[in-house]
């Protein structure tokens, strides 16, 4: 028997029940608590706060003290992806929200204010406050105004926070999530570096790198099929010069989380072995020599490893094609002495990191700024109305260090007898449709290139159509060929063939 999907009706009912059995709305404000005489006499001290991927400095003293924690909601348009950009909900700006580092048995005096320019009402449920909703009843917080409630840290660990105002999937889904260490009364060992980082799924209208401000999308996430996987938040948010810095011979720690509101995460660092790993937020390591955790939507792990040997290391989602297509993909650099005992080989191939690499990072700060002179001119000169030539080159830079040149190599010369160069090529520069339809919809079977068979296959690639004209103009532009821009008309007329 063929069943129908009613979406729009199964998502209002899904809504209009959400707080009644998952969400937290307000209640009635109780006034101030009154803190035994203990409580009172504890020194007060301000929460230091730090955005992603900073940490705040360990927890010296031996005692318990009154802890004050402002922490203030904005909505904010921010970039997702290279020329691409969303309206993140935030805590403190940033995705993930502020790190908040306590210790246990302190008693926490907690204010969360949404800022006047919001446009919805948010809240916060804490995983260490023991309490009903985990404070997200006490915090149900409407634009222009603040909340406060007080816990005491009863249980030390690494605790995911996150928006449990309805519909909370897109509360989570739109970056509404952060870590809170409340440290052991004895402390954690002593490390040379701490690091903070979150992976978040978002679910946005357009697909993976589709420029312009993107919206969010629930069909997609009610069927978990996420466009972004990221790590702190954005494409390349720990890559090039935003990478973890360290040096040979530092112990490094790094607070992982996930904000979910879905997925999973497989975290590795490729290259390296984690010495040891406090699974699941708790404060006894578990396991020792682990080459991948497994974190949970809204769940953490606490991960140590020795800097051996310099290089870069790749932080990713071992469901690799999270790391590989949707974003979930970072770096941690070590500098420092070689020790060819422990590894003789060169750094990782620049194959991994795809518009990461040195390549792609520097094509995407050329077109920053030249995106900022045509702001200026446009500015100067409103007859000045699209982008040049020259920025869709190192737009088209970027996508081809992502999705080509693993094959066709940076200098586009191909891979001898397997695949064809497309440098100088003759069969590019004789038939530019043919072009577009060939990465449209790929090519399988013998072509002659330069008077050279070749006999491969190439895929059909996962382009927007502005990503197709970028690409093929900068292909049909460097390394010696010359030729016209391909635009998004050309493209979508190609598409709409029906032969």
């Amino acid at each position: 028997m063929k069943t129908s999907r009613v979406f729009p009706a199964a998502f209002l009912a899904l809504v209009l029940a959400a707080p009644a059995f998952a969400a937290e709305g307000p209640t009635d404000a109780k006034g101030p608590v009154l803190l035994p005489p203990d409580v009172q006499a504890l020194p007060v001290e301000q929460a230091i706060l730090t955005a992603p991927p900073q940490v705040p400095p360990p927890i010296k003293r031996k005692h318990a003290a009154r802890v004050v924690v402002n922490l203030e909601v904005r909505e904010v348009v921010m970039r997702i992806a290279d020329g691409a950009e969303y309206t993140f909900w935030t805590y403190g700006g940033s995705v993930p929200g502020s790190f908040i580092r306590i210790r246990e048995g302190d008693v926490v005096e907690f204010t969360l204010n949404n800022h006047p320019s919001s446009k919805l009402p948010h809240n916060i449920d804490l995983h260490a406050v023991t309490g009903p909703g985990g404070g997200a009843a006490s915090t149900f917080t409407a634009p222009g105004h603040g909340s406060k409630f007080t816990f005491k840290a009863l249980n030390p660990g690494l605790y995911v926070y996150h928006c449990a105002t309805a519909p909370v999937p897109m509360h989570i889904g739109n970056g509404m999530y952060g870590l809170i260490l409340v440290e052991p009364k004895d402390g954690l060992p002593p490390v040379d570096k701490e690091f903070y980082v979150m992976q978040g799924e978002f679910y946005t209208q357009g697909g993976f790198g589709a420029s312009g401000l993107q919206t969010f999308d629930m069909a997609k996430s009610i069927d978990e099929h996420p466009t972004y996987v990221l790590f702190n938040g954005s494409v390349g948010a720990l890559v090039g010069d935003k990478a973890l810095d360290t040096k040979v011979g530092d112990h490094v720690r790094v607070y992982f989380g996930v904000g979910g509101p879905n997925l999973t995460s497989s975290f590795h660092v490729i290259g390296e072995i984690f010495d040891k790993v406090w699974t699941e937020g708790g404060m006894k390591y578990a396991q020792e020599h682990v080459q991948t955790t497994m974190v949970p939507s809204g769940g953490s792990a606490i991960v140590e490893l020795k800097m051996a040997v310099p290089g870069t290391y790749v932080l990713v989602d071992h469901s690799l094609s999270r790391a590989f297509n949707k974003g979930a993909l970072g770096m941690l650099k070590a500098s420092g002495p070689e020790d060819r005992v422990v590894y003789s080989g060169k750094e990782i191939d620049a194959v991994y990191f795809g518009a990461a690499a040195e390549e792609g990072s520097a094509s995407a700060r050329r077109e920053a700024e030249l995106k900022a002179k045509i702001a200026a001119e446009i500015k100067s000169n409103p007859a000045i109305a699209s982008l040049t030539k020259e920025v869709q080159l190192e737009r088209g830079k970027q996508v081809y260090m992502s999705s080509c040149f693993a094959c066709h190599l940076p200098d586009g010369k191909g891979m001898a007898n397997v695949f064809p160069p497309l440098a100088g090529s003759d069969y590019l520069k004789a038939d530019r449709d043919r072009a577009i339809r060939i990465v449209l919809k790929g090519l399988t079977g013998p072509v002659t290139v330069n008077g050279v068979n070749y006999n491969s296959a190439m895929p059909p690639q996962p382009l927007t159509d502005e990503q197709v004209a970028d690409v093929l103009t900068y292909v049909t532009n460097s390394w010696g060929n010359e030729g016209p821009a391909t635009t998004v008309d050309d493209v979508r007329r190609v598409k709409n063939e029906t032969h």
